[in-house]
C-alpha cells in the first residue's frame, strides 16, 4: 500500500475511495469514476503528496467529463466573493437551493448573553442557526474554533429559552465554509452534532455537490464580472447564476445600476453554462 503525505506533513495510506469521491465532486459520471481511480493508481509512488494526487484526479477527470475545468473554477469564484455580505448571501442561496427554508440573520438571546447569527435555516423539522465562514484563499483549512463557539451558542440559547428569556430557540448549529475542514473539526462536529458544510464535507451534502446545479454557481464565475459589476449585482441581491437568469435584464439593471446591455451579455454567458 502506497503512503501519501498530506499538506500538514503527516503521512497516511492511499485511499481509493477518497479519489473516487473527488472525481464524483468534479462531476465525473459514476460509470467512469473507477476509471479515474485506476488512471491515478498507475502513476502513484510512495510518499506522493496529496496535492499531486489531486492534480492527477483533475487531469484524468477531464478525459471523462470535459467540464471539470469549470468545476475547479467554481471554487476559485467562491473565494473571490467577499465574506459579508457576499458569501453570506451566497450561502443563503445555496441552502435554499438545497431544500432549506432560510431566514435572515438575527440576534438570539441566551441565558448569559446575546448572539448575532448569520441566518436561521430549517429542514426536516430541525431549526439551525447558521454561522458563515469565508476564506479568500480556498486552500486554507477551517479548524476547531468555529465548532467550539457554535456549541456554546446552542447551549446558551437553549438555556435562555428554558428560562423564558426568549420565545425562539434552535435545535442545532450549522457552520458553512468554502474550504475543507480539519480532521479535528470534523470529529468535534460529529461528537457534538454540529452540522458542518465545507467544500467536500459531508459526503452527501457539501458545497462541491451543491454547485453541480449550475444555477447555484456564484456570479463571479462569469467572465466580465469585475469588482464594480460584482458590487452592483450584490446591491441587487444577485449572487448566483440562477438569480441572474431568473429576472429580466431591465429589472436587474434598474436595481444594480449596471447598463442593461451588459446584464444581457452576462445572461448570455450564464445560459451557455447550462448547455
Amino acid at each position: 500500500m502506497k503512503c501519501v503525505i498530506k499538506a500538514d506533513g503527516t503521512k497516511q495510506a492511499y485511499d481509493r475511495d477518497r479519489v473516487m469521491r473527488t472525481a464524483r465532486n468534479y462531476g465525473v459520471p459514476e460509470d467512469f469514476v473507477i476509471e479515474v481511480a485506476e488512471d491515478v493508481e498507475r502513476h502513484l509512488y510512495d510518499e506522493i503528496r496529496t496535492r499531486d494526487i489531486l492534480r492527477m484526479v483533475h487531469t484524468f477527470s477531464r478525459k471523462y467529463h470535459p467540464r471539470v475545468e469549470d468545476r475547479t473554477n467554481v471554487r476559485q469564484a467562491i473565494g473571490i466573493l467577499g465574506p459579508k455580505p457576499d458569501f453570506e448571501l451566497y450561502v443563503h442561496a445555496l441552502l435554499k437551493g438545497s431544500g432549506y427554508e432560510v431566514g435572515e440573520g438575527r440576534i438570539l438571546q441566551g441565558r448569559c448573553g446575546e448572539h448575532e447569527v448569520d441566518a436561521i435555516a430549517r429542514k426536516d423539522g430541525i431549526t439551525y442557526f447558521v454561522e458563515v465562514k469565508h476564506h479568500r484563499n480556498h486552500h486554507r483549512v477551517t479548524g476547531l474554533d468555529e465548532g467550539r463557539i457554535a456549541r456554546a451558542i446552542v447551549e446558551d440559547v437553549q438555556e435562555g429559552y428554558k428560562e423564558g428569556r426568549n420565545s425562539f430557540t434552535i435545535d442545532k448549529a450549522m457552520i458553512v465554509t468554502n474550504t475543507k475542514l480539519s480532521a479535528h473539526a470534523k470529529r468535534y462536529a460529529s461528537c457534538w452534532d454540529i452540522k458542518h458544510i465545507g467544500w467536500d464535507f459531508p459526503e452527501e451534502e457539501n458545497i462541491a455537490s451543491m454547485v453541480s446545479n449550475r444555477s447555484l454557481c456564484p456570479i463571479t464565475i462569469l467572465k466580465g464580472v469585475n469588482a464594480c459589476t460584482q458590487k452592483g449585482l450584490l446591491d441587487a441581491k444577485i449572487v448566483t447564476v440562477g438569480q441572474l437568469l431568473g429576472e429580466s435584464p431591465s429589472e436587474i439593471a434598474k436595481r444594480s445600476g449596471i447598463p442593461e446591455n451588459e446584464i444581457s451579455q452576462l445572461r448570455d454567458r450564464a445560459k451557455k453554462m447550462e448547455t
